[in-house]
């Protein structure tokens, strides 16, 4: 399953994007208000929980310096990337593409199509607030 989220712009040099976004307790601003539950295990992973959903830890799998960054599940029994693509836009101006890719059973994916979409489109539409 691969899911992506609109573009957003993001009113920050590509550079500071990046460095936004590598430091995991930025996470929290970008969370949607019905957050649970958000807290930064270390410098490579946090944990998460929406309302009514499991915990979820995320972890730093692989970055390119400011131009990608990618978290993946700590879990082996969900096991899904969350990418950041930025493109520098101008010097003081970027753009910021969110990816999520997994594989999931057909039942799963149809269950949580929906809710990953509307979380990634929270995390964009929050990115060009920072």
């Amino acid at each position: 399953m691969f899911i992506e989220s609109p573009k957003s712009k993001v009113s920050k040099s590509k550079e500071e994007t990046f460095n936004f976004l590598n430091d995991l307790a930025n996470f929290e601003k970008l969370m949607p208000e019905n957050i649970d539950k958000f807290e930064v295990l270390n410098e490579n992973r946090f944990l998460f929980s929406l309302k009514g959903m499991p915990e979820i830890v995320l972890e730093k799998k692989n970055q390119q310096p400011y131009s990608k960054l990618v978290l993946g599940a700590a879990s082996e029994k969900l096991p899904f990337t969350l990418t950041a693509d930025i493109h520098e836009l101008e010097p003081s101006k970027s753009e910021v593409t969110l990816s999520f890719a997994g594989e999931f059973n057909a039942m799963m994916a149809m269950m949580i199509k929906s809710p990953i979409t509307n979380f990634m489109n929270t995390l964009a539409t929050n990115l060009e607030k920072i």
